[in-house]
């Protein structure tokens, strides 16, 4: 039997697999504006805000570009449990 895979919760109950996630990046950057139309246009976007304000871009390595409302340090955290304890960045 193949063993689970690891999954994030990256808000209200939206859940990714951990070993996909390439990049989770903050989206209030014209670059970052850019790639998420690029998505939109590809059919490779997702929302998982729930209708709140996007604080996260997670990118993943199918080229899905997934929307999030929790910031990306809470999202890093969540991946890597050592990520606070590293001090982050």
């Amino acid at each position: 039997m193949a063993p689970a895979p690891t999954m994030v919760n990256i808000g209200y109950g939206n859940l990714v697999t951990a070993a996909r996630v390439i990049a989770i990046i903050a989206p209030s950057s014209s670059p970052m504006r850019r790639l998420r139309e690029e998505a939109s246009r590809r059919g490779k976007l997702v929302d998982a805000t729930e209708g709140r304000r996007t604080r996260s871009i997670v990118v993943t390595d199918s080229d899905h570009v997934i929307l999030s409302a929790i910031t990306p340090e809470t999202i890093a955290t969540r991946l890597a449990p050592d990520f606070e304890a590293e001090g982050g960045e």
